[in-house]
């Protein structure tokens, strides 16, 4: 198996370059670059950071569906990381059926994830906004939905771990001392491409502005002729829709078995809290710092320390300042 099992594991192997290259990919298919001079930690250390941002750049697109759910439409979505995990899955069933590359597989997915985003809004106003009962009540139906996905993907899928096949699975690319492992590289440049059309489509187009603009006062879109409830609707959709992305980088990372999910729900929360809430800006940059305090943690100290890293920086964020790096307070 080219990359183990657990994503915490991928950090310290990413950290460091004799590890990140797999067996099969070395000689002809890894990048070597000259041999340099430079000091074997300061290599580790470059090496942990340039991990970590990598790392941060797949969080940030685990993250943006909850910065749209939780952080512009007050959706407190629980169950984002399954979605993320079905859109894993999703992505290998049309990866080993029919070849397709899991980028392709992700994009192809997008619609029936961002319906499903729709229906399962359209269920969650009737049962518990429109009664005003979205706070305590909302949080248990995501809660529950986030067990019973896991419970299906088992009853369906099984519980093995699974992967997919591409060309820039296990190539390695070494740029002086630098490691750049592909399998995080093409993720990381695809959550940027996705965060970036995201802040256009909010900042340039009347939906987009609908949408920021639910997060602030509904009753000023309702009096300018827009329906809040439709415009949720159609956000919380897109905020679904980036589950099917962020599932096919997840895979393309490490392989994927259906109680995955759990390991990201505390980071993705305390990515969007620690950013700002509704700030996409604020969201990348949290999950930057997170990405490489986990590598440097995981690097220097212990892979087992690394879950804690996300509450460290979420607890402290709250006490001190509860609006983030840049946006709004709980």
């Amino acid at each position: 198996m080219p990359i183990s099992a657990s994503f915490r594991r991928a950090i310290p192997a990413a950290s460091c370059s004799p590890a990140v290259v797999d067996k099969r990919s070395r000689g002809k298919r890894a990048w070597k670059g000259k041999p340099n001079g430079m000091d074997p930690l300061l290599e580790l250390l470059l090496n942990a950071v340039v991990a970590g941002l990598l790392l941060g750049a797949f969080y940030a697109a685990v993250a943006v569906g909850i910065a749209i759910a939780f952080g512009m439409l007050d959706i407190p979505n629980l169950a984002h990381p399954a979605f993320v995990v079905m859109g894993a899955f999703a992505v290998w069933l049309l990866n080993d059926a029919f070849g397709l590359d899991p980028i392709l597989a992700g994009i192809l997915c997008l619609p029936p994830f961002f319906l499903l985003g729709v229906l399962l809004y359209q269920a969650y106003y009737a049962c518990f906004e429109s009664r005003g009962d979205n706070a305590l009540q909302g949080l248990a139906f995501f809660f529950g939905i986030l067990f019973v996905t896991e419970v299906v993907l088992i009853l369906v899928i099984g519980a093995d771990y699974r992967t997919v096949a591409a060309p820039y699975i296990g190539p390695n690319w070494r740029i002086g001392g630098i490691d750049l492992p592909l399998r995080m590289l093409v993720p990381a440049l695809v959550s940027l491409l996705m965060i970036g059309g995201l802040h256009l489509l909010l900042t340039r187009s009347f939906i987009g502005r609908a949408i920021l603009a639910v997060s602030q006062d509904p009753l000023a879109l309702q009096l300018m002729g827009a329906s809040p409830v439709r415009t949720k609707r159609l956000a919380f959709g897109l905020s679904i829709a980036t589950a099917a992305i962020a599932g096919a980088l997840l895979i393309i990372i490490q392989p994927v078995e259906p109680s995955i999910g759990r390991e990201f729900i505390g980071r993705a929360f305390a990515v969007v809290v620690l950013g700002g809430m509704g700030s996409f800006v604020g969201m990348l940059m949290a999950a930057m710092v997170l990405g490489v305090t986990e590598s440097l943690v995981a690097t220097l100290f212990s892979p087992s320390w690394a879950p804690a890293i996300a509450f460290g920086f979420l607890l402290p964020t709250l006490a001190i300042r509860a609006g983030g790096l840049m946006g709004r307070k709980l």
